[in-house]
């Protein structure tokens, strides 16, 4: 578990990044790409990216260098995620390119305890040497081949979860916005116990904490190993995989009915909502959307959970299943 120590200064400095982080976005994709966690978010995905690098020797060759530093569990440089606060992947790309030589020698040393590394990365932290820059170039090729392709899907699934934190915070504040990270970590002021591989403990110390919504991000939040660096916490959002739309919807809507299968396919394609905008959505009376939503919810298709003063719906792998096998 990672307990996060908060003072008064620090509930005050909370913020949540309000665009995908690229770099995180990739290192948490290459973990992704080389476990078997989420068949199902990730599945297709794989497939796609796996089939385009088997077409292009370019992109294999700047994926290597990644792999290498990115081991599916445990430890990874922070060097590869630097703070960005504006401009995007060429921003922090000029980071990873400006990394001391001091910082990537202790970090790639610590890497280096976890598990055996090739010649070439000892070459990183030399002076004068091209290496940095050349992994540089294979972070931006593999966001190319990774991520591009799905960066829409990234940024509405991320911009979904930054509404969802941006109520619970106008509705009640940093204890709710803090409260609504549930099930990943649990707030009891001032700390939040976060659901973590290690035990941590990481005191704030006045400077805040950066939320950052992550898409690859798998199960359980990450954040830096460095406690002396900026604070962050990445944490996985809410997926949508699959592709809602399709050409015919007879065989689920014999199955639940078509106001229930309007209701699950609205769920899966918009992520978590209330049972308003469910009503809305659907185009049926709010006690309607609360009974078929109770349907829904008993047969293991949705979760709801409560989020300050409102009751949020969301499909459930069970349901996303459904959907998908119709």
């Amino acid at each position: 578990m990672l307990r996060i120590h908060f003072t008064s200064e620090d509930l005050q400095s909370i913020r949540v990044a309000r665009q995908p982080h690229a770099l995180w976005e990739l290192v948490c994709g290459v973990c992704r790409l080389d476990a078997r966690q989420g068949a199902l978010e990730f599945g297709h995905w794989r497939r796609s990216v796996r089939e385009g690098l088997a077409k292009d020797p370019r992109a294999r060759r700047a994926l290597l260098p990644l792999q290498t530093l990115i081991p599916p569990v445990g430890y990874i440089p922070d060097f590869l995620t630097p703070s960005v606060t504006g401009g995007g992947l060429a921003v922090g790309l000029d980071q990873v390119r400006a990394t001391s030589r001091t910082r990537l020698t202790s970090e790639l040393s610590r890497l280096a305890e976890s598990r055996p590394l090739p010649s070439w990365v000892s070459t990183l932290d030399r002076p004068g040497a091209k290496a940095l820059g050349t992994l540089a170039r294979a972070l931006e090729l593999s966001c190319k081949t990774l991520l591009e392709p799905y960066w829409p899907r990234i940024q509405t699934a991320v911009g979904d979860d930054v509404e969802l934190r941006t109520r619970a915070l106008l509705d009640g504040g940093t204890s709710a916005l803090l409260n609504a990270l549930r099930p990943h970590a649990r707030w009891h002021a001032p700390v939040l116990e976060v659901d973590y591989p290690v035990d941590r403990e990481l005191h704030l110390e006045g400077r805040g904490l950066l939320l950052i919504p992550s898409y690859f991000c798998w199960r359980r939040p990450t954040a830096l190993a460095d406690p002396t660096l900026g604070p962050v916490l990445v944490y996985p959002v809410a997926k949508q995989p699959l592709e809602i739309v399709r050409a015919s919807r007879d065989g689920l809507e014999r199955l639940l009915g078509r106001t229930r299968t309007v209701v699950l396919a609205d769920l899966a394609s918009h992520g978590a909502r209330t049972t308003s905008e469910v009503a809305t959505a659907a185009n049926i009376a709010l006690p309607s959307a609360s009974y078929q939503l109770g349907v829904l919810r008993d047969g293991g298709l949705i979760a709801s959970h409560r989020q300050g003063q409102f009751v949020r719906h969301s499909a459930t792998p069970l349901g996303l299943r459904l959907l998908d096998e119709r």
